[in-house]
């Protein structure tokens, strides 16, 4: 069975889209069965692989509100190494829908039941926000990756993370734990970001992750070139911290 990844951070502008598509286009240059699930309303992943968010057939949208299997909506993106569920501007009417029902957290775990079961590991890009659709991640998931930017607001918002993950666990998700914190957009040429990397690790000890994404010019190109970091410039910084990322993670979690 697949393991179930949520990326996500309600602070925005963290590198969670970055981290979210690269992450899983590394695994899949590993030769791993990745299924990347694109769950914010702006669609920034699903464009990221080179996909029209405003040309799909069926998207996640359909998927939790029921109207399609998420067998259904699935895109192999056969560039990027990966399965894509995506997304586009119809999601914001979903998370509308999920907060009028009962089953509404537990609508993505249910869709994904069978499908996850094909792949090695299923990554979610969350919204930038606590919200029912990052609710519906948090229950899905087994682990989770937080990005954090090594700036002086860094643990802002951690803290509200930390605590709908304990509340996840208390009533929806048990199995739910943190796989890691994620230092992105690193330059250890600054004093403050050094400053900040050694407070993290102060703080959360072994939850932080080894690898740290470097602040990479390319890195922020890719996406325009409809392209993960790993085929657009496999020989830059970025490309070698996430492909780094994904080994560490799969030493971690023995998939």
């Amino acid at each position: 069975m697949g393991r179930v990844i949520a990326v996500a951070n309600q602070k925005g502008g963290v590198g969670k889209t970055t981290t979210s598509v690269n992450l899983a286009a590394a695994l899949g240059r590993l030769g791993k069965k990745i299924l990347l699930i694109d769950l914010d309303p702006q669609g920034n992943a699903t464009v990221s692989v080179g996909v029209d968010k405003d040309q799909l057939s069926a998207s996640i949208f359909e998927v939790l509100v029921g109207e399609v299997k998420a067998k259904a909506a699935i895109i192999n993106v056969e560039s990027a190494s990966l399965d894509l569920l995506p997304a586009n501007g119809n999601l914001t009417a979903a998370e509308v829908s999920l907060l009028e029902e009962d089953m509404g957290p537990k609508r993505l775990r249910k869709a994904l039941k069978k499908v996850r079961l094909q792949y090695d590991a299923v990554v979610i890009d969350c919204p930038p926000t606590l919200n029912m659709l990052t609710l519906n991640a948090l229950t899905a998931a087994d682990g989770i990756i937080v990005p954090v930017q090594c700036e002086y607001f860094a643990l802002e918002g951690l803290s509200a993370l930390m605590g709908t993950v304990d509340t996840v666990q208390d009533q929806l998700n048990p199995s739910l734990h943190i796989d890691g914190l994620l230092r992105t957009m690193h330059d250890r040429r600054n004093n403050l970001a050094n400053d900040v990397s050694n407070e993290l690790v102060k703080h959360f000890g072994i939850k932080v992750l080894q690898t740290i994404i470097p602040r990479n010019v390319r890195l922020a190109e890719a996406p325009s070139h409809g392209e993960s970091i790993i085929d657009y410039d496999p020989s830059s910084n970025g490309a070698i911290a996430y492909l780094a990322l994904a080994k560490e993670w799969i030493r971690k979690s023995k998939i």
